[in-house]
């Protein structure tokens, strides 16, 4: 049973891909909403993407989140806002059906921490991630990434300290190019 299954999905996704409309992706300016979590950080933001050079295949992204760090304060759960920007090299790997591009991501990340929980003004770290692109038009797109960020950035007003916007990244979002 879990083998016709498996064939019955695969077919259906090969299907769907060769049936897709082909579209030529953009390599143009593009912007972008988000919708992330770092660790277990949950956050909304907006993300710039340059247009693409080196044979259609580099960009620079620039991403700027709104987030929220869950912790007990006074005994109840609380969620504190921070913030964090990012700046990173988009490297394009290629497309599958030309209407879904492949990405890596990597660059530098600052976070701006709540006085509620820390007691620094910023921290620096990086990051990197996998992306998949899946374009509806040749200008309008939804995106999944996923990675790592790392930054060593703790609550230190927090009783034991927790680290927070270290660990595992994921963001989806919906991007345009112009």
């Amino acid at each position: 049973m879990k083998r016709t299954t498996f064939s019955l999905i695969m077919i259906l996704c090969i299907m769907g891909i060769s049936t897709a409309q082909e579209k030529k992706i953009s390599s143009d300016f593009g912007v972008g909403i988000q919708v992330s979590q770092y660790q277990r950080d949950f956050g909304i933001g907006l993300n710039m993407t340059s247009p693409y050079f080196a044979n259609s295949r580099i960009a620079v992204r620039l991403r700027g989140n709104f987030m929220y760090y869950e912790h007990v304060k006074n005994e109840e759960t609380t969620w504190s806002p921070y913030s964090n920007a990012s700046l990173g090299l988009v490297v394009a790997s290629g497309t599958a059906g030309d209407f879904i591009r492949l990405y890596g991501e990597g660059g530098i990340i600052v976070l701006f921490p709540s006085s509620e929980f820390s007691s620094d003004d910023f921290a620096f770290g990086g990051y990197g991630l996998f992306g998949f692109e899946f374009y509806m038009t040749n200008r309008h797109n939804y995106f999944i990434e996923i990675g790592g960020v790392g930054t060593g950035a703790t609550a230190d007003k927090i009783p034991t300290k927790p680290i927070y916007s270290n660990g595992l990244l994921i963001s989806t979002g919906f991007r345009m190019q112009f």
